[in-house]
């Protein structure tokens, strides 16, 4: 079977089922194994954002969207070349990734016959279900259930390693400029790892607050997650937040690698999320996942 991913996180679960052989395109953004945009050709590019601050993008994005343009480029005459059986995308979000619907538009277009599955998960549980979906259009539905039973026992040793602690209230904050606080899978993370999320939109698409109401929530810490960065960046952007919110805890996490990308590293960003709310009894995330920005004070 031919595979393209249009998303990160998919390109993900793809590996995880032992597929890389089988994925022929990917989009400019899936850096996770690296061979994923070594080795593959790049079917949806995008407008490089490196040198913009994230009221620069935040910006961008929304004149795009209300001028009805699109963020991602999809190349067209590359997936006609790749003749895919399987199309992964979603549309979850605008923002992350080309709409399912725009794909199937082009597919018709291009005359190609190839099948697109949309995987739009809201909360954890919804994650787990799109590795199985992913299995079972790949037949590879066996290796999914093994994949998933092993993350559920990952999620089982975390809750008992911090059950009976005193869960602190967590603000997870997907940008800095306008401030999201956490949406969708996020808040579920924070549980799983032992806190308990607050100003969030668990299940809900995330939305913008004000440093106010973020403050008015009573967290006992922050975790700046922000979507598009890797820890460098999380930590770059937390200058922002221990300037708003002064008195807090402050960590930066890994945003994409284990936080914001729905896909089989979610558990890592649990497991790193519970080191960082329970250091006493959950071991601490290998070397450049989290970083503590300001402590107690």
């Amino acid at each position: 079977m031919r595979l393209v991913s249009l998303l990160p996180s998919a390109t993900e679960i793809v590996y995880a089922l032992g597929l890389g052989d089988d994925l022929v395109g990917v989009t400019f953004e899936c850096d996770e194994p690296p061979a994923a945009r070594l080795e593959k050709e790049v079917v949806v590019g995008g407008r490089d954002t490196s040198g913009m601050t994230p009221a620069d993008i935040d910006r961008y994005v929304r004149e795009q969207l209300d001028s009805g343009e699109d963020l991602y480029t999809l190349h067209a005459d590359a997936l006609a070349r790749l003749r895919p059986d399987l199309i992964l995308t979603q549309d979850l979000c605008r923002v992350c990734a080309l709409p399912s619907g725009h794909v199937s538009e082009a597919l018709d277009y291009l005359g190609c016959r190839a099948d697109v599955l949309s995987l739009d998960p809201y909360s954890l549980e919804d994650v787990l279900a799109t590795i199985l979906a992913v299995g079972e259009r790949t037949k590879t539905t066996a290796q999914a259930e093994r994949l998933v039973a092993d993350l559920r026992k990952r999620l089982a040793d975390v809750a008992a390693k911090v059950a009976g602690r005193p869960r602190p209230r967590v603000v997870v904050i997907e940008w800095v400029d306008p401030p999201f606080a956490a949406g969708h899978w996020i808040p579920d993370l924070v549980t799983a790892a032992g806190g308990e999320p607050v100003a969030a939109r668990a299940g809900r698409r995330s939305e913008p607050l004000t440093w106010q109401e973020i403050a008015a929530a009573e967290p006992d810490l922050i975790i700046v997650a922000p979507c598009g960065y890797h820890l460098a960046g999380a930590v770059a952007q937390a200058a922002t937040v221990t300037a708003k919110l002064p008195g807090l805890p402050v960590w930066a996490i890994d945003g994409d690698s284990l936080v914001v990308r729905p896909g089989p590293r979610l558990i890592d960003g649990v497991e790193a999320i519970a080191a960082i709310l329970h250091p006493a009894v959950v071991p601490p995330p290998p070397e450049g996942q989290i970083q503590i920005v300001r402590g107690n004070v």
